[in-house]
């Protein structure tokens, strides 16, 4: 216990094998780790540098970003790739469960290639 209690938590989300996102209400990425960089072809420090409506193809930019993501939890969201292809993948609720936090913090699960699949 005394081990878990001393990671510090973006060691931890960085080594989920997982795709973790997090982000500002204003869309200011703040954390994206390697599994999450992978998925979208960047790499961490490419995706930290960009903005939400440059991640996430036709989600509404114009409202809060963690509003946004919270409206989706749970759904399918369409992220852009670095080649410009789409990447469909089911987003988490956030991890963050306060209705006034700040940040959103979701995990992803890609389901291009299933959903491709299935569309044969």
């Amino acid at each position: 216990m005394a081990l878990l209690q001393n990671i510090p938590a973006l060691v931890v989300l960085e080594r989920f094998p997982v795709p973790v996102l997090a982000i500002a209400e204003d869309g200011t990425i703040l954390f994206a780790n390697t599994a999450f960089g992978e998925m979208v072809g960047r790499d961490t420090d490419a995706v930290k540098n960009m903005q939400f409506a440059e991640v996430f193809h036709s989600l509404p930019a114009d409202e809060s970003a963690v509003s946004v993501m919270r409206a989706h939890a749970g759904l399918l969201v369409d992220l852009v790739h670095d080649d410009g292809s789409i990447v469909r993948a089911r987003m988490s609720k956030s991890a963050l469960l306060r209705g006034d936090d700040p940040v959103a913090l979701a995990t992803f699960q890609d389901l291009t290639e299933r959903l491709w699949a299935e569309e044969l």
